[in-house]
């Protein structure tokens, strides 16, 4: 992708405000409750800084994240050299921040232990070499890419001017066959529009392992404004299809970009973890009835989701919606789901 597109995916995200977010703090719950986070980001980009420092005061904010996986978010890229190879500069960066946090000396928490990069799936099968050069700039915790594939119809949704139905097309089907073949899983942000080509996806390769992000990108702006019955109805319904395949795994989390439609950033203070609790728990618990614990993981999304809510708050409010599930099912959702999946130690 271009500077411009990079920095246009960045602008789609909503700003962070922080004298905002710093009227809600919250007491720790759970505090001893361990935690993987397994998606989130970081990035340097104008006016929205979240590099090592900033990363690491969310996740020592009171909860116990005992490791990350940093996912693909257009940064640090080469400036030079064969275009399709600059996206692997992301990952030798995201590593050299893992090597400073494997370091010990800023505490417990592994930050991006684990590495997942992407790839221009229109290579097809060139894609080869450049899956091999990001396994080896990390340094042992590469574990898959996410391609940029999220894409909607309408302009007011859509995040990115890039093709239609790509998972759809020969030559991402050839690169995939790659991913596979080098025993590497496969991330997939999408609107729950396309989650039939995921469907598809995962039917073809039925040993990949396919990591559906964001509950599957459920849509409330734009042409969805006023039909939040009808969009939870379709979107149900292929949450339940995708579980029947047991390559599948799904993130709990993402609901706080703008396009779900919630609008806690407009509220005059952050919303508390009642509220979060409160919103978020039918699309929660429909995920975890039809995917079961081991097959689900909570996530932050940050920084992109710190656009609506604090990051304490955030996992206070998925502890509180799993209160009724066993010990080792939830150990399963806040760190042995993740664990397991990006072969993190913990």
């Amino acid at each position: 992708m271009s500077d411009d597109s990079i920095r246009a995916a960045i602008k789609a995200h909503l700003g962070v405000n922080l004298e905002w977010l710093a009227k809600r703090r919250e007491d720790i719950v759970e505090a001893d409750l361990k935690i993987v986070d397994p998606h989130h980001h970081v990035w340097d980009m104008p006016g929205n800084r979240y590099l090592f420092d900033e990363a690491l005061a969310d996740f020592q904010s009171g909860h116990n994240v005992v490791s990350t996986v940093h996912i693909q978010c257009h940064s640090m890229y080469r400036a030079e050299g064969p275009e399709e190879m600059k996206p692997v500069g992301e990952t030798e960066f995201v590593n050299g921040v893992a090597a400073q946090s494997a370091s010990g000396e800023y505490g417990p928490t592994r930050v991006c232990a684990g590495i997942v990069g992407t790839t221009d799936l229109m290579l097809g099968d060139r894609v080869q070499p450049v899956l091999e050069a990001h396994i080896q700039a990390g340094g042992g915790r590469f574990r898959g890419i996410r391609p940029t594939a999220a894409w909607h119809e309408s302009p007011q949704v859509r995040a990115l001017n890039i093709p239609p139905h790509i998972l759809m097309q020969e030559q991402a089907r050839a690169a995939i066959r790659c991913v596979d073949k080098l025993h590497l899983s496969l991330d997939l942000w999408v609107f729950f529009t396309q989650l039939d080509e995921v469907l598809d996806v995962c039917r073809e390769f039925p040993n990949l392992r396919v990591i559906i992000n964001h509950v599957g990108g459920p849509v409330g702006i734009g042409p969805y404004v006023d039909q939040k019955e009808a969009v939870f109805n379709e979107w149900r319904s292929k949450i339940r299809a995708l579980a029947e395949h047991p390559n599948t795994v799904i993130k709990l989390g993402g609901l706080a970009m703008r396009y779900a439609g919630f609008n806690f950033n407009q509220l005059p203070e952050p919303p508390s973890s009642d509220l979060l609790a409160e919103k978020w728990n039918p699309y929660i618990a429909v995920c975890i009835e039809e995917f079961g614990p081991q097959r689900c993981m909570f996530e932050s999304n940050f920084p992109v989701d710190r656009g609506m809510c604090n990051y304490h708050v955030l996992w206070n409010a998925y502890k509180k919606m799993t209160r009724s599930y066993s010990t080792e099912e939830r150990e399963y959702l806040f760190s042995k789901t993740a664990a397991d999946i990006y072969q993190l130690a913990i």
